[in-house]
């Protein structure tokens, strides 16, 4: 599967992006998928994930309560809608997918695929 990340933007404290990632191939609903992002200067880290049913997902603590993942099978396409943005969400974002997961949802070596990425800038 290949994917394409999309959505970044520039946004002040408190603001909204919607990132959607949008995956190739005819199997994209037997994949888990997630979200990873990396700062400048900083390792790369988790954010969020949902499992190929859609019936559950995970969040990293930063972002509980802000971020909510999402999937649409039927048009191939992730997403990730951020309110109340921070400066420190600031990051280039990849999205991954991992052939139907095996519950590592917060270890990047689990997912095998992963996108290009698409920054987010948050100004205070």
């Amino acid at each position: 599967v290949q994917l394409q990340a999309y959505g970044g933007g520039s946004v002040q404290t408190g603001g909204s992006l919607r990132l959607s990632c949008a995956a190739s191939g005819p199997t994209f609903s037997n994949y888990a998928t997630g979200w990873f992002r990396q700062a400048p200067g900083k390792e790369r880290e988790f954010v969020a994930a949902i499992s190929w049913t859609g019936s559950s997902r995970y969040y990293a603590d930063s972002v509980k309560g802000r971020f909510t993942i999402s999937r649409d099978n039927a048009k191939n396409t992730m997403y990730l809608q951020m309110n109340s943005l921070k400066p420190e969400d600031t990051a280039v974002y990849y999205c991954v997918a991992d052939l139907y997961g095996s519950g590592r949802y917060e270890q990047s070596d689990e997912y095998d695929y992963w996108g290009q990425g698409t920054q987010v800038t948050v100004s205070s």
